[in-house]
């Protein structure tokens, strides 16, 4: 069975199934047997991802509006049924003595949820998902991405420095990148995600640990349009506004030339509010083309070959999303604050 009739299978099946609904357990058992990890959509997902690059390209947007679509329809049956108030036989059946503990419930951290979000985002544009190691060598962290022996970002009072000699804690996943480029498999789109390590003070914006998201894609004559057209893909996804828009400003980066800082229009309002500081724009990440540098040292002929990068923090798009106004409280363990994801 091809990936189409695979498609075609599930939205068949779900259609069927969505009449036969009578109440909220039943929205819970077809939100499991469609969305949950061993669903159906997640059978789909294996599937997608052994596929060739074009056909990645062709039906990564495609599943992706079904698993919204479907997303949609299930939260919308759940709200009836939230409102739906008991009939009287119901009502004869309640013993307003019986007293019940309360239940504990479960849930993703908001890291978790928000990584597979950004994974199926890039994973419905062809990228393929690669994973690197926190204990990091200095060549891979800071040589193999053009940043010089005497750069500040190399001194201990930067970085995490382990007792082996020329052994780190990584300061950015932009090393997973120098590894994928070492083997030499062109071309390539890529997607990571991680912790990181600086040597930071702790406070309302900064910390030790950190999460981070990147993307890279090198092929012959990539340019900077075909940056700012998966810059802009990747926020509207991300944000669910089609008419977001983008701009970019001078920006430095070792890594890449020339490099540039993202802005997005505001998600949250059209004429300016407290998150954009009544601008209209919010910066969100830092991007630019690989440096040839960077392809000459990872053995890529930078005559034939182009790419580009982007990546940004992963607490800054969530303390963007939901208002968040500490960065702290991510690692808090503050069940009130856990609970509202």
């Amino acid at each position: 069975m091809n990936i189409q009739e695979i498609i075609e299978q599930i939205k068949t099946i779900f259609f069927s199934k969505l009449p036969s609904i009578q109440n909220r357990e039943d929205v819970e058992k077809l939100r499991i047997e469609f969305l949950g990890r061993k669903g159906n959509i997640a059978d789909l997902m294996a599937h997608f991802k052994i596929l060739p690059e074009e056909e990645r390209r062709k039906f990564g947007p495609i599943i992706q509006k079904i698993r919204s679509e479907i997303e949609q329809m299930l939260s919308d049956k759940e709200s009836v049924y939230a409102k739906a108030t008991p009939d009287d036989s119901q009502k004869s059946f309640f013993d307003v003595t019986t007293s019940l503990s309360s239940e504990l419930k479960g849930t993703k951290h908001i890291f978790s949820q928000v990584v597979e979000e950004l994974e199926d985002i890039f994973i419905s544009m062809g990228y393929d998902i690669v994973y690197g190691n926190e204990v990091e060598d200095a060549y891979y962290n800071f040589t193999a991405l053009n940043i010089p022996e005497n750069h500040p970002a190399r001194e201990a009072t930067d970085t995490f420095w382990l007792t082996k000699p020329g052994m780190l804690l990584r300061t950015h996943t932009s090393s997973v990148q120098a590894h994928i480029m070492k083997k030499g498999k062109l071309p390539l789109a890529i997607f990571s995600s991680g912790r990181c390590y600086r040597n930071e003070k702790t406070d309302a914006t900064h910390d030790f640990m950190f999460m981070q998201y990147e993307c890279m894609f090198i092929d012959t004559e990539v340019s900077i349009s075909n940056l700012l057209a998966t810059a802009q893909n990747f926020l509207r996804a991300l944000f669910k506004r089609e008419d977001l828009n983008i701009r970019v400003r001078p920006g430095y980066f070792p890594f890449v030339e020339p490099g540039v800082e993202l802005d997005a229009t505001c998600p949250f309002c059209k004429g300016g509010c407290a998150f954009c500081k009544k601008t209209g724009w919010i910066e969100m990440f830092g991007a630019g083309l690989i440096h040839p540098n960077v392809l000459k040292m990872s053995g890529i002929d930078e005559t034939k070959y182009s790419g580009f990068a982007l990546g940004g923090g992963i607490e800054r798009l969530i303390m963007l999303r939901h208002g968040i106004p500490d960065i702290r409280l991510f690692r808090s363990n503050k069940i009130a604050f856990l609970d509202q994801f």
